[in-house]
């Protein structure tokens, strides 16, 4: 019998030795950053930044790719039973020599997981990783002119591009409510102190909002940069609009978070968007029997959460595993197995 042979045939007594579960899923247990598993990482350091931003230090499992300076991850963080998901900017540079990444996270009034990683999460937590992500970054061919307009957390993908590439003419224009609230404050001013950029440091709680038609006051020469910005909704839709009324729209480069708040409960409706179908669906029933009832064709196989035939994508909403209780919400690239879960609220399959 070949080795090949003898390794499928391994594999099936332990299938049979350790079902319901694969072996897999014990493997996870003991080495959650192996090659070959999900992409997950290990927080190995916290850093306090300002009173409610913190920078976390990750190892990543082996099947990390890489990143490019300002593109973003998106974490999966179980908070309270629920796995939750959001986008963080990578704030490391991409040839960091310890093959650590970090993030920087500003936690906010109602934010569950930005909470939770600033302010509970602790080293050794493995949290759930997804490829880096995002068209927020530097050209190939770098501009001789740089800004970089941003506010609050904003600042994060920009550090990232500052830390990664050298350029010959930067400004940062970063507004914070106060000084002690400016992250990255201390490698901000070593830079400008190192004359890698100009900075200028807006402190709203005694200077106001920036009146970005007033721009021009703080950096005469805007039209002429390409400028990337980042912070919040006000801000870059004032950008946006001046950027068009200057008729330089294409200079101007934006990076926007909007997570959704989102309400769960035992049940709702159901929307399968290939077959533009609704359903009302209880806590209990699996959502591969509410589609089957429906007359949608769902793919299915062991219908015991085994085989994974059932795997598709939630497009929105949230759902709930039946054997754990593990709720999962809706973001670009989750898959869930329909045999073993149920709606948690209003939900959108794609099938």
């Amino acid at each position: 019998m070949t080795s090949v042979a003898l390794r499928a045939r391994a594999l099936r007594l332990l299938e049979m030795v350790t079902t319901p579960l694969l072996p897999s899923d014990y493997l996870d247990l003991v080495a959650p950053l192996r090659s070959g598993a999900d992409l997950r990482g290990r927080i190995e350091a916290i850093h306090p930044e300002t009173r409610d931003a913190a920078t976390i230090v990750i190892r990543p499992g082996r099947g990390w790719k890489g990143h490019v300076a300002g593109q973003y991850i998106r974490v999966g963080v179980d908070v309270d039973g629920v796995r939750l998901w959001r986008a963080y900017s990578v704030t490391s540079p991409t040839s960091r020599a310890d093959g650590r990444i970090t993030i920087t996270v500003k936690a906010m009034p109602d934010g569950k997981v930005s909470n939770h990683l600033v302010r509970r999460a602790k080293p050794g937590t493995v949290i759930h990783l997804d490829q880096a992500s995002g068209d927020f970054v530097l050209p190939a061919v770098k501009p001789a002119k740089v800004l970089y307009l941003t506010a609050g957390s904003g600042i994060t993908p920009v550090m990232g591009m500052l830390r990664d590439t050298a350029l010959a003419d930067v400004v940062v224009l970063h507004s914070a409510p106060t000084e002690a609230d400016v992250i990255f404050r201390d490698d901000l001013r070593d830079l400008a102190a190192d004359k890698a950029l100009r900075l200028i440091e807006r402190h709203t709680d005694t200077a106001g909002t920036l009146d970005i038609t007033r721009l021009d006051e703080h950096v005469p020469d805007w039209t002429e940069r390409e400028t990337w910005a980042c912070g919040p909704t006000g801000l870059l839709d004032a950008a946006e609009e001046h950027w068009a009324r200057h008729g330089i729209a294409d200079r101007l480069h934006t990076e926007r978070f909007r997570p959704a708040a989102l309400v769960t409960g035992e049940g709702g409706a159901v929307t399968f968007t290939t077959t533009d179908k609704t359903v009302e669906a209880d806590g209990a029933t699996p959502l591969l029997d509410v589609g089957e009832q429906a007359g949608v064709l769902m793919p299915s196989g062991c219908r015991m959460g085994i085989c994974f035939g059932c795997v598709t994508p939630l497009r929105a909403g949230a759902v709930r595993d039946l054997r754990t209780g593990e709720v999962t919400t809706a973001e670009p690239g989750v898959l869930i197995q329909t045999c073993v879960s149920a709606a948690a609220g209003a939900c959108e399959i794609e099938r």
